[in-house]
């Protein structure tokens, strides 16, 4: 791994190499910046299991937030709308952003990090930082270069490294590394190196990245290009014009931010794990010898005041064969549930051979305040949860479904089945406005494929729209699905026109919908496409 002292005002990579000694010498504390570039974009590729050169942008409120390298020589660049991305490069697989995916992948990065060295603070997915283990691995550089090894391992292929004397300088100078490289900025050189950097980097930098934005804009318009002008301002006068923000930016653009690497404190190890010598090859003796495994379990979580909600359980036999799966719980899981998932399991995916390893895995870890039970009861019934996931160890995780609300304007649309026991996050939220949508109150049943429909004027002739959205007669009678008969017309309410995603030439909809009474009582929604009418839902 080279390294580059840079010590000019503009970041400029200089042959000589800055020995581990004398960085020690220098100075009492020094950084080492750790940073993955694309980090959204290679969490969610490892999550999707997507080739390394698939072109992919990550989402975010419409706009692109990353994308792959792929993409990004075919034009896509962060910002972007969804529509120009997608216009650029034709092959683009748009995914939208999960903060939480980042992170649980980042946890990897932290955790090979921290055999090298203890002491990591997590900065954001992506980015972290840690004092430079210099003295044990002979220099800055050297210890830079077994981080490097140990995360390729790992198969992260883009990490790249910075040593600085400040966190701030020390990122900055990762961001301007090559892959697996490292740039060290020699001590006492954080101003120099800093200064002929653009005051953008100060946006990327901000703990708020809004509040971040508009100082760079307002440096911008002021003439302000280079953190090195903005350095040369009076301390006094950048605190009257640009505030606590504004400070802390003059402070990291001269070098002396005076923040380090703070390490975090190592997540509790919480797999627990049980081995068979000789192993066991029938089900009651393996669930059996598990409970005390599955107790510990889940007395480690309690005594940290966490519930599991969702478990890996994976079955290692004697002869290398590997079984896993993974349960989900509404509520969390107890000893009991454990080992009955573990029986289940067992039943479903017989081992070949016997069984050597048990180990139990936490796949979503919850606080108990987040989900006890209300005051006066509020969790479905323990023989209902059980019941249901005996159902699903037999007919599978996605064989057992449960409904529940989300939004849409049509009424199919608000319907979302999840697995029993899975907490998916709603694929169309209910707080938005959702324009055109169903007032209440809603229909009770809710055909999943709308049924031809017939709506006729007083002379039988079908009912239709005009291009201004007005009837072409008086609706008399109507035939809510082919297998009824006639319908006479008590009342109608309509046409209330939607014109759906009209920019998308392959899924835009040009809508009216009606509500009809019959005489006989019966309550009917109805909507009219293209002069073909449907029925889409009824009144109970």
């Amino acid at each position: 791994m080279s390294v580059e002292q840079l010590t000019r005002p503009v970041p400029s990579p200089v042959s000589s190499r800055v020995s581990g000694a004398d960085a020690d010498r220098s100075t009492g504390s020094r950084v080492l910046a750790v940073w993955c570039p694309d980090w959204p974009v290679v969490a969610a590729m490892a999550e999707e299991n997507l080739p390394r050169h698939a072109a992919v942008a990550v989402l975010d409120k419409g706009e692109v937030f990353a994308c792959s390298a792929t993409a990004r020589d075919e034009g896509v660049r962060r910002g972007m709308r969804r529509r120009d991305a997608a216009s650029r490069c034709p092959d683009l697989l748009l995914i939208d952003r999960n903060p939480d995916t980042d992170a649980r992948a980042f946890e990897a990065v932290l955790a090979a990090v921290e055999e090298v060295s203890p002491g990591v603070e997590p900065l954001r997915p992506g980015l972290c930082a840690l004092r430079v283990p210099s003295r044990f691995y002979g220099g800055e550089a050297e210890a830079a270069a077994v981080i490097a090894e140990r995360l390729v391992a790992e198969e992260i292929w883009d990490c790249r490294f910075g040593v600085a004397d400040s966190l701030f300088a020390a990122e900055q100078a990762a961001r301007a590394a090559e892959p697996q490289d490292c740039v060290v900025v020699a001590p006492g050189g954080s101003a120099g190196y800093l200064a002929g950097l653009a005051v953008a980097v100060l946006g990327e930098a901000a703990p708020d990245p809004r509040e971040g934005q508009q100082l760079v804009s307002l440096l911008k318009r002021m003439g302000i290009r280079t953190l090195g002008d903005y350095a040369g301002l009076p301390v006094g006068d950048i605190a009257t014009r640009f505030g606590r923000f504004g400070v802390w930016a003059h402070r990291a653009a001269t070098g002396q931010e005076g923040r380090t690497a703070v390490g975090r404190r190592p997540p509790p190890e919480l797999v627990q794990q049980i081995d068979f010598a000789p192993g066991l090859e029938t089900i009651e003796p393996i669930a059996f010898s598990s409970r005390q495994t599955a107790e510990r379990f889940v007395g480690d979580l309690a005594r940290l005041g966490r519930v599991c909600s969702a478990v890996r359980i994976e079955v290692a036999t004697e002869s290398g064969w590997h079984g896993h799966r993974v349960w989900s719980h509404p509520r969390w899981f107890t000893a009991v549930d454990l080992i009955d998932r573990l029986r289940w399991q067992l039943q479903a995916e017989p081992a070949p051979d016997p069984v050597a390893v048990i180990r139990f895995l936490p796949e979503v870890v919850e606080s108990l305040g987040a989900v006890g039970d209300g005051l006066w009861g509020s969790a479905p019934d323990e023989q209902i949860e059980r019941g249901m996931a005996r159902v699903q160890s037999i007919v599978g995780f996605d064989g057992v479904l449960s409904p529940r609300e989300q939004g849409g304007r049509q009424p199919a649309e608000r319907q979302q089945l999840t697995p029993w026991g899975e907490d998916q996050p709603r694929v169309r939220p209910g707080t938005l406005p959702w324009p055109g949508s169903l007032p209440d109150p809603a229909p009770t049943r809710v055909y999943l494929t709308p049924q031809q429909a017939q709506v006729l004027t007083g002379n039988g002739l079908p009912v239709t729209l005009t291009e201004r959205g007005a009837v072409s007669g008086v609706p008399t009678s109507f035939r809510p699905t082919p297998e009824t008969e006639l319908i006479t017309v008590e009342a109608w309410a309509g046409p209330w026109p939607i014109d759906e995603l009209w920019w998308d030439a392959q899924r835009a909809r040009k809508i009216a919908r009606f509500q009809l009474v019959g005489v006989d009582g019966s309550a009917w929604l109805l909507v009219v496409e293209r002069g073909q009418w449907w029925t889409e839902a009824r009144y109970d």
